[in-house]
């Protein structure tokens, strides 16, 4: 026979375990710090002016 399952619990269960897992990906998406969003956004920028300065021109 199997194990007593208390569906009540199960569900509890599976409801914390999903949160869990939300709250990993908000924290990998917003938990960086203001130093690492400006150090991103300057690499970005400077990918940009980068690519720009390299496109060709039809003259």
């Amino acid at each position: 026979m199997g194990e007593i399952v208390s569906f009540k619990r199960a569900r509890k269960a599976k409801a914390r375990a999903a949160k869990e897992t939300q709250a990993a990906a908000n924290r990998a998406a917003f938990g960086r710090t203001k130093a690492e969003k400006a150090a991103d956004a300057a690499e970005r920028a400077r990918k940009d002016a980068l690519l720009d300065g390299a496109k060709l021109t039809d003259s």
